[in-house]
């Protein structure tokens, strides 16, 4: 875990996290076991390594609020919460008192057949700028290094280093120099593809104070 002023961050794995302040608060929860259950929930996109009603069944409450790209509808639908919020890139709102901007979140070189990319721009994929308690936490989605992450200047980017489907390494450095982040903590290695050797070498050489997080139950 880690703390930043009064906020604590755990890597529940993968993409997945759980941020806690006087809410709690998860991001593509994955592969988890039962847990602390969720004040509200973002899901960045529909595939099953992200939006997974299984793990959601383990954290969600009749209170609970979820936020979502508009591709996990099919997924979502019946689950028992409070409300289930879908959104496109661009949208700005508050929802339990964070504020919320959503951030596209695509690739640009990562194909899974010649011209066809794994997170296609027009899918409307999600990363998530949000401001908690006046500390704002930038989680990317899966994504490369694209135009619309220059300046966001979050107080922390969690960011993906394993390559494949997301940016490598080496472009999460490029990223982060851009994105300007005052800590960066990596994810998306250690379930589906990458090792903590991904986020060792990205630590090496970012530009911004670097946290590699041990994962959480």
């Amino acid at each position: 875990m880690f703390e930043y002023k009064g906020l604590k961050i755990s890597w529940l794995g993968h993409d997945s996290f759980r941020i806690q302040n006087s809410q709690i608060i998860y991001i593509d929860p994955f592969e988890i076991k039962t847990g602390v259950k969720a004040d509200l929930i973002f899901i960045t996109h529909e595939h099953f390594d992200h939006c997974s009603p299984k793990d959601l069944k383990k954290i969600i409450n009749p209170e609970t609020i979820i936020v979502a790209s508009n591709l996990c509808k099919s997924e979502l639908s019946g689950l028992k919460v409070k409300e289930i919020k879908y959104v496109k890139p661009g949208d700005e709102f508050e929802v339990k008192g964070v504020k919320v901007k959503a951030i596209p979140a695509y690739n640009i070189n990562k194909f899974r057949q010649p011209g066809v990319p794994f997170h296609p721009k027009e899918n409307q994929g999600l990363g998530y700028l949000l401001d908690i308690g006046g500390v704002t936490i930038y989680h990317t989605g899966d994504s490369d290094f694209i135009p619309e992450m220059e300046g966001l200047k979050p107080d922390i980017a969690l960011i993906p280093v394993s390559g494949t489907y997301v940016m490598t390494a080496d472009e999460a450095i490029q990223a982060v120099s851009k994105i300007m982040p005052k800590i960066a903590i990596p994810m998306h290695y250690g379930a589906i593809v990458g090792s903590k050797k991904d986020a060792e070498r990205f630590s090496q050489k970012a530009s911004c104070e670097v946290h590699i997080l041990e994962k959480e139950e």
